[in-house]
């Protein structure tokens, strides 16, 4: 998980370091506004046929495979995967840039005029780099299952670094407008994920060589994955739905889209950090279990509670700090430029919103993982089904009607969208962890441990609020520092107090005897 992690947060962070200088010279524009949802539209290719999809369905064969020593066949597996990849993600790009005009009228029907139009030809230009990165998903998927994590999470450094590159290099032109800026910004995206993909490349040939990509489709492991892949790619379809509704609604709201987007930023960094790194980690662990039935429920048992542990201990402050200190993390990060203190407020109330189901989203994925080991797919998609009817009804109801009956800015209506999902992320953990108690039984995470977390972060929180009245107005970033720190020192002290500090005991003797 370690090495999870430090991939994962380097990504984020050169991400997040992106998305400021971003904020900086395009604020919430229409530009800006057209092109996070340009970059949302062609994302269904990737988040179909990728990470999320190829974890779920091809892991398990091939770690099955190489745990049985099976290496040749393994090998065989992974070529005829990417053969198959390169063929469906061919067809759907070169399908994404022709009914590009198509996909916008649909998946953003506020957009008009001159917006409506730049999202067009961004679409256009962001697509096949998409299809790229869905073959760094399929390294990505080799790499776990050697246990090289490292480089498969931290490859999108890479991209964020192109991205920033263009952005330094075209908005510190005199004369750069800010549609030319975001067309530059989407080329450098697509380079990016070419190089993505290029840092990968040759250590996953080294692990798999000789490497054959036209290989037999119809042997029986191939079908195997084809078989889970179905069920899964259902599952992130809907996902998929429930995101593209997001976009849809966000698009009648003036800035919609854009501070929707600045949110999940800031949402995506634990989630990335302790959920999918968790998750990651454990997947292919917990596909080669073997034994009986009852042995492999009880490891499965095991490691569920640990990783439950371990997920909740950050995920638990992450989601308080949301809540409570959102507009100081929000301001730290984004304020700058053409981004402007009611922006601030605006992504904070989505930030918000988005807290309400961090918890359920990040615990949520390490459950569907643990389905995904048992080769069971059909499950997670039957509950992510009743998330989306879920958040269709409730996004719609309190991001567009509700602010029109307060008689308030249209742009509150994000918290809506954010806090409706994070409802129906609730209820389908729910639906989860009911159903894989069914199959292995009770998982050992008592709720007293995770009350003690909630309380040692509501705690910090107050601690971080009293911060904030001391200081005098300054710079956002230094302020926002001196909270977050204070905030995270409490929690962490109280953490160990009560007994629900995960690993700091060690820590703590090693500081007294110091």
């Amino acid at each position: 998980m370690t090495l999870v992690a430090a991939g994962i947060l380097l990504s984020r962070l050169s991400g997040l370091i992106s998305f400021r200088i971003f904020a900086h010279y395009l604020g919430t524009s229409m530009a800006a506004d057209a092109y996070r949802a340009a970059f949302r539209v062609p994302n269904v290719l990737q988040n179909l046929l990728g990470e999320g999809v190829l974890s779920a369905s091809f892991i398990p064969v091939y770690a099955r495979l190489r745990a049985e020593g099976r290496d040749d066949e393994a090998g065989e597996l992974a070529g005829a995967v990417f053969s198959m990849l390169a063929l469906v993600a061919s067809l759907i790009v070169a399908a994404g840039v022709l009914a590009a005009p198509l996909s916008v009228a649909l998946l953003a029907p506020g957009f008009h005029g001159e917006k409506r139009e730049l999202t067009i030809s961004l679409v256009r230009i962001v697509f096949p780099g998409t299809g790229l990165l869905v073959f760094s998903a399929w390294c990505l998927g080799v790499l776990n299952s050697h246990r090289r994590f490292f480089l498969s999470y931290c490859a999108p450094v890479v991209m964020n670094f192109a991205i920033i590159g263009a952005l330094l290099w075209k908005g510190g032109c005199e004369h750069a407008n800010a549609n030319s800026l975001v067309r530059a910004v989407s080329w450098a995206s697509v380079l990016g994920a070419l190089l993505q993909f290029l840092v990968q490349a040759p250590v996953v040939y080294r692990l798999l060589r000789p490497l054959r990509g036209a290989t037999e489709w119809r042997t029986p492991h191939a079908v195997a994955v084809v078989a889970a892949f179905v069920p899964v790619f259902l599952s992130r379809g809907v996902f998929q739905i429930s995101g593209f509704i997001d976009l849809q609604i966000a698009s009648f709201l003036p800035g919609g889209n854009v501070l929707l987007n600045y949110a999940q930023t800031l949402y995506m960094l634990p989630v990335s950090l302790f959920g999918m790194s968790v998750s990651a980690a454990e997947l292919p662990a917990m596909s080669g279990a073997t034994g009986t039935v009852g042995e492999i429920a009880e490891t499965l048992r095991i490691r569920v509670g640990a990783g439950l542990d371990r997920i909740a201990f950050f995920v638990v402050p992450s989601a308080v700090a949301f809540l409570t200190l959102g507009h100081v993390i929000v301001a730290a990060v984004f304020q700058s430029g053409l981004f402007g203190s009611k922006d601030v407020l605006f992504v904070w109330a989505a930030l918000a919103g988005s807290g309400v189901g961090l918890l359920a989203q990040t615990l949520g994925r390490l459950y569907s993982s643990t389905f995904y080991a048992l080769r069971d797919t059909r499950t997670p998609l039957r509950f992510a089904l009743v998330r989306v009817g879920l958040t269709l009804g409730l996004g719609y109801l309190l991001a567009l009607p509700l602010p029109r009956l307060l008689g308030i800015d249209p742009n509150w209506g994000v918290a809506g969208l954010t806090s409706s999902a994070g409802v129906a992320g609730w209820v389908e953990f729910a639906l989860l962890r009911r159903a894989l108690r069914r199959r292995i039984g009770d998982v050992d995470y008592p709720a007293s441990r995770l009350l003690r977390l909630w309380a040692a972060a509501l705690v910090g929180a107050a601690a971080g609020w009293a911060v904030l009245a001391a200081i005098p107005g300054g710079h956002p970033v230094l302020g926002g520092g001196l909270v977050l720190v204070s905030y995270g020192i409490v929690y962490l002290l109280l953490a160990h107090l009560l007994g629900v500090g995960r690993g700091l005991d060690g820590l703590f003797r090693r500081f007294r005897r110091r």
